[in-house]
């Protein structure tokens, strides 16, 4: 991967693009960072209708037609996941029986994404099972950000096109003063994330953090393999959950002599403790992160800085609908 190029659209260009079969829709989750994609593409989100019953159960109506167009429905599963996933299935169930020509599914962040294979006996593989309900829901497409683990892109049986967030954090970092940087993965499994993002760092050096997980939401950091000393400390990963892995990895590095330790990840989940734990010992100069997942403001701080991914998901939904190859995007 390389740099993320977007088109930019001044607003005699936005006016001539075809947009006439192209709707856009959001659930709950994210409404936000809807209208910063619409925006971009010179375009309304369209209106919908979600309520509860009584009872808790969801109510979605579709209030314009949509009958021949490609419908793009942004829903990140971020928490509550359970509901904001059978929110997004009961939309794509509206848009399939309005008669729309092609329902996408733009979901920034992917639940259940953790349990992508089987650790242990009579263990559930969650990432398939929601693929196969987003499947037989309806959905004729997927496109997602910063899965994972890439082999979830293989469980759906529908076409599922995955890009990253890296550029956007990359684009950040570069108008920046680091110094000498080394890229960090906070564990084995994040070699590969971390190795692709030092290579878009102007091939910077590499760092792993040696690790021993005990049980879930819970790790231990054991040694730093690679130099750090005097140097800035990027600590990349896809998401920050409890902030455990991403704050023992910190304490470790500042321990192994690094002079500033970043944390950079595109999904801000922030589960309790994460705030405490970001926040108290002062670890971070920035914590970085996109706005993939809405931040409550009770979890905001003043080391965190969010960035947004709506241009560079607009476009990827432009090139879906006009038939483009998105991955051109990224040279």
């Amino acid at each position: 991967m390389t740099s993320f190029q977007t088109v930019a659209r001044t607003e005699e260009e936005s006016i001539s693009l075809d947009t006439s079969r192209l709707r856009l829709f959001s659930g709950t989750s994210n409404p936000a960072l809807a209208k910063e994609i619409a925006a971009y593409l010179g375009i309304t989100d369209g209106p919908l209708v979600c309520k509860r019953f009584a009872d808790g159960e969801l109510y979605v109506q579709i209030q314009q037609s949509i009958r021949g167009c490609d419908v793009f429905l942004i829903q990140p599963t971020c928490a509550p996941v359970n509901d904001n996933l059978m929110e997004l299935m009961i939309m794509v169930d509206a848009c399939k029986r309005a008669s729309a020509r092609q329902i996408t599914a733009v979901i920034p962040y992917y639940g259940y994404a953790r349990a992508d294979r089987k650790t242990a006996g009579r263990e559930s593989i969650t990432a398939k099972l929601t693929a196969n309900l987003l499947v037989k829901s309806g959905v004729d497409r997927v496109l997602a950000m910063d899965l994972h683990s890439a082999q979830i892109q293989g469980y759906f049986d529908i076409p599922c096109d995955h890009i990253y967030g890296s550029p956007v954090l990359v684009s950040y970092l570069a108008k920046q003063k680091l110094g000498e940087v080394v890229v960090v993965s906070p564990d084995v499994g994040g070699v590969a994330r971390a190795r692709a993002f030092a290579k878009q760092m102007k091939d910077a050096p590499l760092a792993i953090i040696d690790k021993r997980r005990s049980a879930h939401n819970v790790s231990q950091s054991l040694t730093v393999i690679g130099d750090v000393k005097d140097k800035t400390a990027i600590l990349i990963d896809d998401m920050i959950d409890t902030g455990g892995t991403i704050c023992a990895g910190a304490e470790l590095l500042r321990k192994e002599g690094a002079q500033r330790v970043i944390a950079c990840a595109s999904h801000a989940v922030f589960s309790p403790p994460a705030f405490e734990r970001l926040t108290l010992k002062g670890l971070f100069e920035q914590v970085i992160v996109t706005n993939s997942i809405p931040i409550k403001d009770k979890d905001y701080f003043s080391q965190l800085k969010i960035l947004s991914v709506a241009n560079m998901l607009g476009e990827a939904i432009w090139r879906i609908h006009e038939e483009s190859s998105i991955s051109s995007m990224f040279r």
